[in-house]
């Protein structure tokens, strides 16, 4: 007789979830660290495990919050600094008992406040602190919006493909429809508006109703930065086609080109003016997983609701509720992170050169990744404009597509695969993100296929990384190249 947790009894959309960023190369990789082998976890956007160091001024404050007798200490201004010290007590004095204690399910008022006047800042408009969530991360801001969104199979989300695949996992889990918009590689993975629409005619004949829209800016795993001009005409659509717009913000702060720098979707709303400028539903996300912090481990994030009905608004912190509060330090930390130390502080000149390194090290770093795939035979790639990633475009022989066949495997996870145990470079195949039907036949039958991989291995590591990956793909090229019957590129 089958039990309740038995596989076949179980929830059949939990069973159709796929997440590659942790999916089979990541449990290979670990089973080779296991034996000894060093890996370079490529995989996932985690600066901290790859060596990028704490910021000083948050982990002194959090430091304070986690054990506050020391601040009863007559030689606590000997360890910490006086501004330090002065964050500290203003944090705990907004909790009802440390961080020990719940906060209110949307998170501490008054760090909802600073986050609210972070955003006025940014984008020259108020914002309303009680259409402000703090969450566990932006993750669990995106899965409790979808969850409210989807309510059936009919019910469409459209999502960037390459997409990221909390996204394709969440809409699967909540037993929404994926609807699919393809980014142009050759247009710097940029959007053809006509592409967009079809895909909404698509789904329609397919009796699915698109009602939320994700984009990701800067792209992830594309690196693309969005212009004003893309976002104006994302908007007009989702005006137009009366879709929620979820507005996937994490890397707004790592930008590595000057030509764009990062615009909210909610400024270029509100810069529109009526009617959209009230009538467009929109959702923003962001995080101290990202930027030039990399707190990925802390969980603090948050999302804002605009032009959003109060019942609804009322219906998502009842479903927030339900898991009581987000965590206070992840709280603490995005206060931190909307409102860091200002000129004048004594903190503020370590702070603001701290984060200057982080970000400089990675605009040279997406350099080195770009210059080392392009060097590489069939390998093309992208400038990462932002972000975190780079999606290399692997153009695989049919030989070596015949071999992953032979496996059971498909082509772009067979060659990471081969890829992680030659070299311990872990990533994630582009297959994980989604590509266009069938993939695309680039000259004498090869086939287009990718890869991502973070740009966060530390700098003076890259070059070598590099050389690795070039040796390890020159050698794979060679062996399943036919010399006699197709071209070498």
């Amino acid at each position: 007789m089958s039990k309740g947790l038995d596989h076949e009894t179980l929830n059949e959309n939990v069973k159709k979830v796929q997440y590659a960023v942790r999916g089979e190369l990541y449990l290979r990789a670990s089973e080779l660290q296991k034996e000894g082998k060093k890996i370079i976890f490529t995989n996932v956007g985690n600066p901290h495990a790859l060596g990028q160091k704490p910021l000083t001024f948050p982990r002194q404050v959090v430091a304070l919050c986690q054990a506050p007798f020391l601040l009863d200490d007559p030689n606590v201004g000997l360890v910490f600094p006086a501004d330090a010290i002065a964050r500290a007590k203003h944090y705990l004095s907004l909790t009802s008992g440390g961080l020990g204690a719940y906060s209110d399910s949307r998170g501490l008022p008054g760090v909802r406040k600073e986050v609210a006047e972070f955003i006025e800042r940014r984008d020259g408009y108020p914002s309303d602190p009680e259409l402000i969530f703090l969450t566990d991360g932006a993750s669990k801001g995106v899965m409790q919006i979808l969850n409210s969104i989807i309510r059936g199979s009919s019910d469409g989300i459209l999502v960037p493909v390459p997409q990221y695949p909390l996204y394709s996992a969440a809409i699967s889990l909540y037993g929404g429809s994926l609807v699919p918009y393809y980014l142009e590689e050759t247009a710097n993975w940029g959007l053809d508006i006509k592409n967009l629409r079809q895909s909404v005619v698509q789904a329609r004949s397919n009796g699915i109703t698109p009602r939320a829209m994700v984009i990701i800016n800067p792209g992830n795993p594309t690196g693309q930065c969005l212009s004003e001009a893309n976002l104006k005409e994302l908007l007009q659509f989702c005006y137009q086609e009366n879709v929620v717009l979820m507005a996937d913000e994490v890397y707004q702060q790592n930008i590595y080109q000057d030509e764009r720098p990062f615009l909210s979707a909610r400024k270029v709303l509100l810069d529109m003016g009526l009617p959209m400028s009230k009538e467009v539903q929109l959702v923003s996300f962001h995080t101290v997983s990202k930027g030039y912090w990399g707190e990925c481990g802390q969980r603090g994030g948050y999302f804002e609701m605009t032009n959003i009905p109060p019942q609804t608004v009322d219906e998502i912190y009842k479903v927030a509720s339900i898991s009581l509060s987000p965590n206070v330090p992840g709280q603490i930390f995005l206060g931190l992170m909307v409102n860091p130390p200002k000129p004048g502080d004594i903190s503020y000149l370590k702070f603001v050169q701290e984060g200057k390194s982080v970000l400089e090290s990675l605009r040279r770093r997406a350099h080195i990744m770009t210059n080392g795939f392009n060097s590489c035979r069939n390998v093309v790639c992208n400038f990462t404009e932002g972000a975190m990633y780079s999606f290399p475009q692997i153009r695989l022989p049919p030989r070596a597509i015949e071999a992953a066949k032979k496996l059971g495997k498909v082509p772009d996870v067979f060659y990471c695969l081969k890829l992680l145990e030659a070299t311990g470079i872990s990533t994630v195949p582009g297959s994980g993100f989604g590509q266009k039907e069938g993939g695309v036949i680039y000259c004498f039958f090869y086939r287009v296929f990718h890869l991502r991989t973070t740009i966060l291995p530390a700098e003076e590591d890259m070059p070598a990384i590099m050389e690795s990956f070039k040796k390890f793909n020159d050698e794979f090229m060679e062996q399943y190249e036919d010399h006699t019957g197709y071209s070498r590129m």
